[in-house]
């Protein structure tokens, strides 16, 4: 028996927010001093960066929550299954559901009771849980479901990953354009089906690492907003993912006897597009070997950052061939990777 997705679902919201609307913002440095360059030369900065051209927005009535079971619906009907077949819900998101018109984050009750209640589903037995790991939440719930279904806990599990950073970003800072709102979701079934899940490897960094990301007030110093919003260290993820992505990749693939020539794609972490390639490449360094063409999908030009939200959803697009020049066929390896707040790092390798 192998355990194998069999359904995917995503929803991308549509409000679309692109760089041109942050034009009239006013951006301060992390030291709260007014930065002097005019607005277009630090969009045109973030873009070469980043990769990100626009972002899209949750609407006013959506919450994260909302997101999580619009993306859980599609899954389900993708993968044909009855919900209240379901043995586990897990939900990875960072903040939970924070409305639009406030600041505090709502748990109570917790993402995945709220989507198991959207879906309707009656049976008790069906667990209902979320999960706090950063970016990599998603990779860590696919790998926490695989347990359940190895040592026969579970049949199936659907596991999703939601946010909406909309609404907890600081407008004052130039990273605010970085963040995105957005869900996916997958069902996690032991099948007879070749292929499936392979290995993985998960690793939490905390000694020295552990407030890259991290909650604090506003860039702007003459502002008397007590509101505190996702902030990081730029520079020090950049350097840490460069540093420890890539050989948590090796571990991972290294488990198995398959070769890095046989990957067939990357499905990364859309957190910026610079550190992304720069992350394949010193991970195909480490083989010798060159980094294939369109071996690394990206969405992140269109969608941003919507952190747990963003592998999921890229894969399903890819999937339904909403990404451009991209494919997955039968027997195809990829490699999930992801990195984030903790700092947390999660891979996982996969024959479709």
């Amino acid at each position: 028996m192998n355990i194998k997705i069999t359904g995917t679902g995503s929803y991308i919201p549509n409000e679309i927010k692109k760089n041109n609307d942050f034009i009239n913002h006013q951006f301060f440095t992390e030291n709260k001093v007014l930065i002097e360059h005019n607005t277009t030369t630090i969009i045109d900065k973030f873009k070469k960066i980043t990769g990100i051209e626009e972002r899209r927005y949750a609407s006013a009535h959506q919450n994260t929550s909302d997101l999580a079971f619009l993306s859980a619906k599609k899954a389900i009907i993708d993968s044909k299954i009855d919900p209240e077949t379901l043995d586990y819900i897990i939900v990875a998101h960072n903040f939970g559901d924070v409305d639009k018109n406030s600041s505090q984050a709502d748990t109570v009750p917790s993402l995945a009771a709220r989507v198991k209640h959207k879906l309707k589903i009656k049976n008790p037995y069906c667990v209902a849980y979320d999960l706090l790991f950063g970016c990599p939440g998603w990779i860590e719930g696919v790998i926490q479901a695989q347990s359940y279904i190895k040592s026969n806990m579970a049949q199936k599990c659907l596991v999703i990953g939601a946010e909406t950073l909309s609404r907890v970003i600081d407008k004052h800072d130039r990273d605010s354009m970085i963040y995105s709102d957005g869900s996916g979701a997958v069902i996690l079934e032991k099948t007879k089906q070749p292929g499936g899940i392979i290995s993985s490897i998960s690793a939490s960094y905390t000694f020295e690492e552990s407030n890259f990301l991290f909650f604090g007030k506003t860039n702007n110093n003459i502002s008397n907003d007590d509101t505190r919003y996702i902030k990081m260290y730029g520079r020090k993820i950049y350097e840490f993912a460069l540093n420890q992505v890539p050989k948590a990749m090796k571990v991972c693939l290294d488990k198995t006897d398959i070769n890095i020539t046989d990957i067939k794609k990357i499905i990364i972490h859309q957190a910026n597009e610079k550190m992304d390639e720069a992350i394949v490449k010193r991970f195909y360094d480490l083989y010798d070997q060159k980094v294939p063409d369109g071996i690394m999908p990206m969405t992140i030009q269109k969608l941003g950052n919507s952190s747990v939200a963003t592998v999921p959803t890229l894969y399903d697009l890819i999937l339904n061939d909403k990404v451009e020049n991209q494919s997955i066929k039968e027997g195809d390896i990829l490699l999930f990777a992801s990195v984030g707040a903790g700092m947390n790092i999660n891979t996982l390798l996969y024959q479709f």
